[in-house]
């Protein structure tokens, strides 16, 4: 009979279920295994630990997770564990289209359903990507097996000879310099070949850079895991003693549960907003907590950014990249002058609380890392709206702002789409000038679909050509975690369901006051109402998929745009298939 208990003695372990006893189940199991070389005893009576790996030659940010995957089998195997590692989807940001934010609830169902489907006890998951992060955390939060994250780690600084081109954030710049015709070709083309100069993902902080401080102050990897970067030796290392640890927390029942608390969101909302981090981290953090069972609100976010000083001088916000931040001390220096902003009672996958983790960290360039004594600013960099054009909700990273626009009234030019947008947007005769407010709608979670990164609108040429450098910006769209300028993203509800955003037509004033955080359409309730009634959604294709999947089923922005009927965790203790005597 399946007796669940190791052949030889020893603990019992989730896997048991499908390796122990006599039964045909166990024995196709143990047998298949064996057909790679591996003996009974590399699997009888140990824990089995997942290796769940986002590497792909379409996700350059994690080319490097193929060999960190075999030094966290190192330490699987030196802490007495049995490592099996699986691909799982991958989404290349700067190859994917429309957005890999379409596909991140795809991936998360996929990790999740992983590890439900496999005989793990633990996982450790290899991440790096924007969404590939907070794709997997999605899915371990979604169960109650130990897990701990290692991200790829960021690449090398940007440099021309000896100009720092400022990574992604630079390239913007440049290429708007580029389309000028300030900029030689040549020049263009040599920038092109010093942007990403190694392995890892962006090098400032961006999106996924974010994602991996928002892992770390969640608890979620061993201290120091986001700034090393991807080509340092210390990453390997690092990667072992996960791999080391993930074996331990299995011993502990150590389970995400104990780990993703509301001490632990508050710990990862205060860190975000120390570091200038990107807006994409509320919307993937608002999904995580959801699935993780924890009420995090967008007010939440507003709230601890208004106590919170921005420490991290680094790009966008700020002028170094994060090659710097990790030779200055990393996230366990920004923690430990934040000193009683961290809550102390958050545990990590270390067994330790976070504030605990950092007591000891030194910051060892303070024109990297302020002192909180000295911020680089007073509060935080990110801001919640509220209004008749946002009901539920509008962010703007006002620290990557133009301070003058933080209060600003002008009349709409309006954006029907992205196409409209990319048809129009350069037009020696559209109407606009400075003090113009550009509106793109039809770019959210169903209108984009996936809510795409097209929230920094460009500046219109014959602007740019003037030296006009911001403009305000407002779109139900995201924008890239590298990117800057007054603009005002996540609008919800979105457009192409009817929000108000859909009913803005050229020439209304809006107002915009980020002290007061308002967001105004300066028209009639009685006006909006006629509009509303001769407003008709947008047609939307295709319709088979997962994109049909994705655009009926999918939240709005202030919810995490995550799917509602994967809200809460469940029990992935038993497996899906019950072994059977038979």
């Amino acid at each position: 009979m399946s007796t669940g208990v190791a052949r030889h003695g020893g603990p019992t372990y989730r896997s048991g279920k499908w390796f122990q006893g006599d039964s045909i189940n166990a024995m196709s199991s143990r047998a298949w295994l064996r057909s790679q070389g591996h003996s009974v005893a590399m699997f009888d009576g140990r824990p089995t630990i997942g290796i769940i790996n986002s590497w792909a030659d379409t996700t350059p940010c994690n080319m490097n997770l193929r060999g960190l995957a075999e030094h966290v089998k190192r330490g699987v195997l030196r802490a007495g564990g049995f490592p099996l590692e699986l691909p799982v989807m991958s989404l290349g940001e700067t190859l994917m289209k429309p957005t890999t934010m379409l596909y991140r609830n795809l991936m998360a169902m996929e990790v999740e359903e992983c590890i439900r489907a496999y005989p793990f006890d633990g996982v450790v998951l290899l991440s790096g990507c924007d969404k590939t992060t907070p794709a997997m955390i999605l899915g371990l939060a979604s169960t109650d097996i130990p897990g701990i994250v290692v991200t790829s780690g960021p690449m090398l600084r940007s440099i021309r000879g000896t100009e720092e081109l400022g990574g992604s954030s630079g390239l913007w710049k440049a290429y708007t310099t580029y389309q000028t015709g300030a900029m030689e070709d040549k020049t263009w083309r040599e920038i092109e070949g010093c942007i990403g100069r190694s392995a890892g993902h962006c090098g400032v902080m961006g999106s996924a850079s974010t994602m991996a401080i928002v892992a770390e102050a969640l608890g979620l990897t061993l201290p120091g895991n986001a700034a090393i970067p991807a080509v340092d030796s210390r990453r390997l290392a690092l990667a072992e003693e996960s791999g080391y640890r993930i074996v331990q927390m299995v011993a502990e029942g150590l389970v995400p549960e104990r780990i993703l608390t509301r001490a632990a969101f508050e710990n990862a909302i205060t860190a975000l907003v120390a570091v200038g981090g990107s807006t994409n981290a509320i919307i993937h953090m608002t999904a995580i907590a959801r699935r993780a069972g924890v009420d995090i609100t967008l007010d939440d976010f507003d709230r601890i950014s208004r106590r919170t000083p921005v420490l991290a001088n680094v790009l966008p916000i700020g002028s170094r990249q994060m090659e710097d931040f990790f030779y200055a001390g990393g996230l366990p220096a920004v923690l430990h002058e934040l000193g009683d902003l961290i809550n102390p009672d958050a545990v990590t996958v270390t067994g330790r609380t976070l504030r605990e983790q950092c007591e000891s960290a030194e910051n060892l360039d303070p024109g990297t890392i302020r002192p909180r004594t000295n911020p680089l600013r007073e509060e935080g960099g990110i801001a919640v709206l509220r209004g008749n054009l946002c009901p539920a909700g509008a962010v703007i990273k006002h620290a990557a702002a133009s301070p003058e626009l933080l209060r600003h009234r002008g009349r709409a030019i309006v954006f029907h789409d992205k196409a409209d947008l990319a048809a129009r947007i350069h037009d020696p005769d559209l109407p606009v000038d400075a003090s113009s407010v550009l509106v793109l709608r039809n770019s959210g979670p169903v209108g984009g679909p996936g809510m795409p990164e097209w929230g920094m609108l460009p500046i219109p040429l014959k602007l740019a050509r003037q030296g006009v450098v911001d403009m305000v910006r407002i779109s139900d769209a995201r924008m890239s975690g590298t990117s800057f300028g007054t603009c005002v993203l996540h609008v919800a509800p979105e457009s192409a369901v009817g929000g108000p955003l859909a009913l803005v037509e050229d020439g209304d004033e809006i107002e915009l006051d980020v002290d007061k955080r308002t967001l105004t359409l300066l028209v009639s309730d009685e006006e909006l109402a006629r509009r509303k009634e001769r407003w008709t959604p947008p047609a939307v294709t295709p319709d088979r998929g997962f994109t049909w999947l994705y655009r009926h089923y999918v939240e709005q922005a202030d919810k995490g745009a995550d799917f509602a009927f994967l809200a809460g965790r469940t029990s992935a203790a038993e497996p899906m298939y019950q072994p059977t005597d038979q």
